[in-house]
């Protein structure tokens, strides 16, 4: 398929800190991430991811999520993405749009679609064999339009309450139907340059954990039982990001107290370090969560079920030599203790302050300005994009004027693209090392000795 629009990669300051240190927050029992993924690399600078799939794409959640990450987390210099949602949507539909998603220059993409395909109903196998095929050239087509790498991600899932609720058996039904398409997902992502993101098996299990705790009104995926809210385009955007081969080094932070000195990975420079106190510009963001944890439309409750931090938002403190068994650590307005051992070993400073920390509000920031740009890539894509050809077709001597009409329309959604990178501004903030001083015990008063005393004669 021909790209008829010219549609410029965006350039994004990235670095890659190597350092792999571990949270040691306290956390739930985590989900091990059932989701393939390249043991190499497989973002390359310039890529345009495009993310695409049915109404659940377009909710514009997880893409916003993943576009989140690729812009802030910066796995790899120079990437950008675009959402290329459709509501109602079956595979073999957006087999016969792809002309819409090919005329960008796309090198990587994500495809997430079954949940239509399945009818919610037991599977059929007609329509297993639609979804299967379906997908297998969805694959094929975007290889011969020169993508390099496919995501076949499987179906989602259907709430465990919400979903039907007069039919408390109607969701295993159609779970396990999405089970089995999963399974043709994966029989389908077996190609060269294809990977496979199980997202459904992660859904599972991430629902029944956080119910588990939250209990079965929390609705996990959406109120209507397959839209799902904040909290479960988070784990689908894991899931992505993950088959994408993002490794999660967000950088390292080392101080050494006794010497007075530190230094930080690239992506990090210390501007000043005394006292305990040191002061750092960050041009690479960790992640940061939202709401109240028990709210399913909150992002920071759901993490304790499934390792985001751990897999892909490692930023790392390391102290050495601390001086004392135990030391309070304050990033931004909040503080924490921690053993000088912790400290020695490594702390992920993006999962012990995940509600709040230095880069919540420049994070929110960003966000917002990736919101703008997918809210216009969904009529720029459905409407304009779609139709373009059809208005040609009827006034065809109006075509010079159509070209420019919807060229102006993609320029617009490269500037609000560019609006998003801009606003990842470098951030200053501080961390502030401390020695709790420990309470001596009380000293015992030494024994009175009473002198003996003669009776008086």
């Amino acid at each position: 398929m021909r790209r008829l629009l010219t549609f410029c990669p965006l350039l994004v300051c990235c670095v890659i800190a190597p350092s792999r240190a571990q949270s040691t927050a306290p956390a739930a029992s985590q989900s091990a991430a059932p989701t393939t993924a390249s043991a190499a690399p497989v973002l390359k600078p310039n890529d345009l991811i495009a993310v695409c799939g049915d109404s659940i794409t377009e909710q514009k959640l997880y893409s916003v999520y993943m576009e989140d990450y690729l812009l802030m987390c910066k796995p790899t210099a120079s990437v950008r993405a675009m959402q290329f949602g459709w509501g109602g949507e079956r595979v073999d539909g957006f087999l016969h749009r792809m002309s819409n998603v090919l005329r960008f220059p796309v090198t990587v993409a994500t495809t997430f679609y079954g949940m239509n395909d399945g009818a919610y109903k037991p599977l059929t196998p007609e329509n297993a064999d639609a979804y299967r095929n379906g997908t297998k050239a969805v694959v094929e087509t975007f290889k011969k339009s020169g993508v390099r790498y496919i995501v076949v991600g499987s179906p989602g899932v259907v709430d465990s309450k919400t979903f039907r609720p007069t039919n408390p058996d109607e969701d295993k039904v159609y779970n396990k139907t999405l089970a089995e398409l999963r399974d043709n997902a994966r029989e389908v992502a077996r190609a060269p340059g294809v990977a496979f993101a199980d997202v459904h098996t992660l859904m599972m299990d991430v629902m029944a954990r956080a119910k588990a705790r939250f209990g079965e009104d929390y609705a996990f995926a959406g109120g209507d039982g397959v839209h799902p809210g904040p909290n479960g385009h988070l784990v689908m955007a894991y899931a992505f990001l993950k088959a994408l081969g993002c490794d999660g080094d967000i950088g390292t932070i080392s101080v050494d107290l006794a010497a007075g000195k530190a230094d930080a990975t690239e992506g990090h420079k210390v501007l000043s370090t005394k006292d305990g106190v040191v002061e750092i510009e960050s041009t690479r963001y960790p992640f940061c969560f939202f709401g109240d944890p028990k709210s399913p439309e909150a992002t920071v409750g759901v993490i304790d079920f499934f390792p985001f931090n751990k897999d892909l938002n490692r930023f790392t403190l390391k102290v050495s030599k601390p001086g004392a068994a135990k030391m309070k650590v304050t990033w931004g307005v909040e503080s924490k203790e921690f053993t000088a051992a912790a400290l020695e070993k490594g702390i992920n400073l993006a999962a012990e302050f995940a509600a709040k920390n230095p880069f919540s509000e420049p994070f929110k920031k960003v966000e917002d300005a990736i919101r703008a740009q997918q809210n216009y890539e969904t009529p720029l894509i459905k409407d304009l994009l779609h139709n373009w050809p059809s208005y040609v077709q009827l006034l065809p001597e109006q075509k010079e004027n159509f070209d420019k009409i919807a060229q102006g329309a993609v320029d617009k959604a490269r500037a609000l693209n560019d609006a998003a990178v801009a606003a990842v501004q470098p951030v200053k903030h501080t961390i502030k090392i401390e020695v709790i001083a420990t309470t001596p015990p009380p000293t015992s008063a030494p024994a009175t000795t009473h002198a003996a005393t003669t009776p008086a004669k």
